[in-house]
């Protein structure tokens, strides 16, 4: 499909798109801009759900005994937590929201390849998140396996497993069709000029997982539907009873979920490699050196998926391998944390509220990342494994590596998606309670697990009890940073002041168009003449 041909598709589509009124011309919209916004009115709506689940299970480790609630509650609670945050908020996050809104916007084109494709991912999307939370509503409760499904918890439980199972296997389609559609724009319709290098940083990141989600996707629904199997028909696959081998899932369910990181983690590397540049008014340092390491994570992270499982009982030359190679995957996320620190020396910089989520995100970042590499070490894993040394650095990674990256990428943006600005005063005082109760949260949870914790359990003896209370207090210093960021950017969407094409002096093709943009971007697709962050 060439640009002039999607051009014409997408005239079409508006045509279909105004017979509808009110809230049926966004559900049944094809435009990217609407369906980014739908994304992130679900996504959002989740977050906090799960944010309230997870202050209820700090309640409850705030001492030790029975506080607010029983184990079995705790346990669902948990469970849901876990299902809600991986796959109803991060994995989607970033490329659903900002992807659908900005790529097309970022390489000079009028939508995305596939607009009808990518209503029917959002459609997907909210169906597998109301048919996994219907768990909530039947008899048996809801489910208390934790989000990983691990046999033979997911087929010997009696809880209900299967709508939850059946909910994430829906999701992966709503992934897959993302990427397909991510990809295919990005080779089909790039502006005139725009060869590959010079496209902007963001849209590499999107490319990169777009592959991620289409190969390995399918592993996880695959291991889903065995899990449905081995309920329903009692096949075997991982019940020892029947035959079948429990670390078979454990094998099968990290060969995507390590690269699941990916797609978390690599479209938020890329927002921040649009946020430094901006703020530093400078050119970013090793641009090619940054779109190699892209792909090179993207590449290396589909054969880490062992260092899960070092103590599942590998062979030696297996154990050996997966801890290189965890060693080996640091090596490109090294890169660009030296290039965006590179970036910023002898730089101009502007101080608002996007460039410290920037900034945060670098340094939550390397936390984790060091982290890992304990993890990674084969002796220090042994001692560390499934304690709560393993949640800390998870939510370092995961809740600080793609919070702290989406709120930046949400000020960033958010003059160009709703054409006001917010209060910057508000902006950082929020950043800064968030900030604080982030590691307060967190920290803790290290010390905890070297002290040998155990990460999922309700219950604690009395020396684990002081960091417990810290890290509780931690989580609502961070809920009360939350509430201030929210009502600030409600508050401004509604009443902010309006906003300039162009608020930050950012370089890419999206603060060239309309604040917020017109309904197919650009009158005339633009000519690209130099790279995206050309700032001499």
């Amino acid at each position: 499909m060439t640009q002039n041909e999607s051009n014409q598709t997408h005239v079409s589509f508006r045509d279909v798109e105004t017979r509808f009124k009110g809230l049926f011309a966004w559900v049944f919209s094809t435009d990217h801009k609407r369906i980014g916004l739908l994304y992130l009115y679900s996504i959002v709506t989740f977050f906090l759900t799960g944010v309230a689940l997870g202050i209820a299970m700090k309640l409850e480790l705030m001492a030790p005994g029975r506080d607010v609630m029983d184990p079995e509650t705790y346990n669902a609670i948990f469970t849901l937590h876990g299902v809600i945050m991986i796959f109803l908020v991060v994995v989607p996050g970033l490329p659903a929201i900002f992807g659908n809104f900005f790529l097309p916007i970022m390489i000079g084109a009028k939508d995305v390849a596939f607009p009808k494709l990518n209503l029917m991912s959002w459609w997907l999307y909210v169906l597998g998140a109301l048919v996994a939370l219907s768990s909530l509503f039947m008899a048996d409760g809801p489910p208390d396996t934790g989000w990983t499904f691990y046999a033979p918890y997911s087929f010997k439980t009696n809880t209900n497993v299967l709508p939850a199972v059946i909910g994430a296997f829906i999701l992966g389609f709503s992934s897959i069709l993302t990427g397909i559609n991510f990809i295919v724009t990005i080779h089909r319709l790039r502006a005139p000029g725009m060869g590959w290098f010079k496209m902007p940083l963001f849209p590499w990141t999107l490319y990169g997982t777009g592959w991620i989600q289409i190969l390995a996707t399918p592993i996880v629904g695959i291991t889903l539907l065995m899990i449905v199997g081995e309920r329903l028909f009692s096949i075997g696959f991982f019940d020892p009873a029947l035959g079948g081998d429990p670390i078979l899932y454990q094998h099968l369910f990290w060969i995507y979920s390590h690269p699941a990181v990916y797609i978390m983690i690599l479209p938020a590397m890329g927002a921040i490699s649009e946020i430094i540049p901006t703020f530093a008014n400078k050119t970013i340092f090793g641009y090619k050196a940054i779109v190699i390491s892209t792909l090179a994570i993207a590449f290396v992270g589909y054969f880490v998926w062992g260092h899960h499982m070092f103590t599942s009982g590998m062979s030696g030359t297996a154990l050996y391998t997966f801890s290189l190679l965890t060693f080996l995957v640091a090596i490109p996320s090294a890169i660009k944390v030296f290039n965006w620190v590179s970036t910023l020396h002898k730089a101009s910089i502007q101080l608002e509220a996007p460039f410290f989520w920037a900034v945060s995100f670098v340094f939550v970042f390397m936390i984790g990342g060091l982290s890992g590499l304990a993890l990674g070490a084969l002796a220090t894993n042994v001692h560390l494994h499934d304690t709560a040394f393993v949640v800390a650095h998870f939510h370092y990674i995961v809740f600080g590596g793609v919070g702290f990256a989406f709120l930046g990428a949400i000020h960033y943006w958010f003059p160009k998606m709703w054409g006001r600005m917010y209060n910057k005063k508000r902006a950082i005082t929020g950043w800064v309670l968030f900030f604080i109760g982030f590691n307060t949260l967190y920290l803790p949870m290290f010390f905890l697990g070297i002290s040998g914790m155990p990460r999922r359990y309700y219950d604690y003896v009395e020396r684990f009890h002081g960091p417990n209370i810290v890290s509780t207090i931690g989580s609502w210093v961070l809920l009360i940073g939350l509430v201030v960021i929210i009502y600030n950017l409600v508050r401004s969407a509604k009443k902010g002041e309006p906003a300039v094409k162009n608020p930050w002096g950012g370089k890419t093709l999206e603060w060239t168009v309309d604040s917020p943009p017109t309904l197919e971007n650009f009158e005339d697709i633009p000519e690209v003449t130099k790279g995206p962050y050309d700032y001499r």
